[in-house]
């Protein structure tokens, strides 16, 4: 009887969507494919070389404790706080994902609509109006909400899902500020230092990375210097916002709504338990989503496909293989 040589690999993120990445992850690794289970990961992870998760399972300390052979773990998203990037690093377990891979990358745009989605919401009162027809009211006057054209678009974070949403501003008949620390120039756009944007702006769009400089970005001072009743929309990363001090904004009146595709500890067993959705259970003024930015077919399938050969390669290679902007290339 042979004994397969091939590296042990879990994965647990779906791919129902992209059956040729399980094709592809087949010739490379003797492949254990399960659904997300954090205690089947918990009790397991020890027995592989390497792992395959999304953002929705948390690979933190007390996982990586236990992995005792795991060499890389990847992730097809843009987002890795999900990951004990410190603890894998120490541990030399090589943390892979798709963060940079832009000539992947440039071809979704679904975070980006996902944040004017939000945006649109919150300007036009959806939650309150689309539950008072589902509870048997027809009153159009009730739910008076904010045109866009002629506001002031505020995005902070002038990369590649700051530029298309500053795009969609520009269409929208807004004026477009934009902050970055890098310099940027983008007809149409005003690039503004932070103070400014948060003083001009009557909606806010995040699109920044979660480093440690952004924790809590948004706190108590920084919602005093925004414009009153101004709307704030999050698709990045739920700790650049202060969940505590974003409550005591919207309870001022100081913010007029907010909308969320990503919250603080996303990964608890129950979301009812977070602040902010027991707050959004009883005001209509916060939309949330469950993380759907990057949730559309293409998105997924393009990720996942692309993705199991950049985990393959670094089984075979032990290099990483990436995706550049066609004019990056040499």
């Amino acid at each position: 009887m042979s004994i397969s040589k091939k590296p042990r690999l879990l994965c647990m993120t779906d791919l129902s969507l992209a059956p040729q990445a399980l094709d592809i992850l087949r010739t490379a690794a003797d492949l254990d494919y399960r659904p997300a289970d954090r205690d089947v990961l918990f009790r397991t992870i020890g027995d592989y070389d390497a792992f395959w998760g999304h953002v929705d399972l948390k690979v933190d300390r007390a996982v990586l404790a236990r992995a005792r052979r795991l060499k890389v773990i990847f992730s097809a998203s843009t987002g890795t706080d999900h990951i004990d990037k410190e603890e894998a690093a120490r541990r030399g377990i090589r943390v892979l994902s798709i963060t940079r891979d832009y000539g992947l990358l440039d071809t979704f745009t679904a975070t980006a609509e996902c944040a004017w989605m939000l945006l649109l919401a919150c300007h036009r009162h959806f939650r309150a109006a689309t539950s008072s027809v589902l509870e048997g009211r027809w009153c159009s006057e009730t739910f008076r909400g904010r045109q866009l054209a002629n506001r002031t678009l505020g995005v902070l974070g002038i990369g590649r899902l700051g530029r298309m949403t500053v795009e969609m501003g520009k269409g929208f008949q807004m004026r477009v500020l934009g902050c970055d620390r890098l310099p940027f120039e983008i007809e149409g756009v005003e690039a503004v230092d932070f103070n400014t944007l948060l003083r001009e702006s009557d909606a806010i769009s995040i699109h920044i990375h979660m480093e440690p400089a952004n924790y809590h970005l948004f706190n108590d001072d920084v919602f005093s210097l925004m414009k009153e009743d101004a709307v704030l929309v999050n698709t990045s990363r739920g700790d650049i916002i202060d969940e505590a001090a974003l409550i005591r904004a919207l309870e001022s009146g100081r913010l007029a709504a907010f909308g969320a595709d990503v919250l603080h500890d996303e990964w608890r067993e129950d979301m009812r338990q977070s602040p902010l959705v027991r707050y959004a259970m009883t005001h209509d003024n916060v939309i949330v989503t469950p993380h759907i930015g990057g949730c559309t077919f293409r998105s997924l399938v393009d990720a996942r496909v692309f993705g199991a050969r950049k985990l393959v390669h670094y089984l075979q290679t032990g290099e990483e293989l990436t995706m550049p902007r066609k004019r990056d290339q040499v």
